[in-house]
């Protein structure tokens, strides 16, 4: 089955989902020696790509998200629901499983 999504931008988080691409590990050592794709780890340092607006309290108030576009966060290990645009992974969180902003 094909996508409909043709571009990330197109793809705007509902409520308090928050949108991220995790940071693509380094393949080459400070030496120069590549590193074989199979022994990379996978970062839990991510770039917020988007947010949703919010989610409402129970006084009808809207809570907006804790992180923005441009933020880069610590993301858990495991969650999220993973979209694939262009070749490219990104995923799909609530704004309460992202575990820290990191301030730079």
């Amino acid at each position: 089955m094909a996508s409909s999504i043709r571009n990330i931008k197109s793809v705007l988080p509902l409520l308090d989902r928050v949108l991220v691409q995790r940071i693509k590990p380094a393949t080459q050592t400070a030496s120069g020696l590549y590193i074989p794709e199979k022994n990379v780890e996978k970062l839990n340092e991510a770039d917020v790509i988007s947010t949703g607006p919010g989610i409402a309290n129970k006084d009808g108030t809207i809570v907006p998200t804790s992180v923005k576009a441009g933020d880069k966060v610590l993301i858990p290990p495991f969650g999220g629901s993973n979209i694939k645009v262009n070749n490219e992974d990104y995923i799909l969180f609530r704004d309460s499983d992202i575990l820290a902003k990191i301030q730079q």
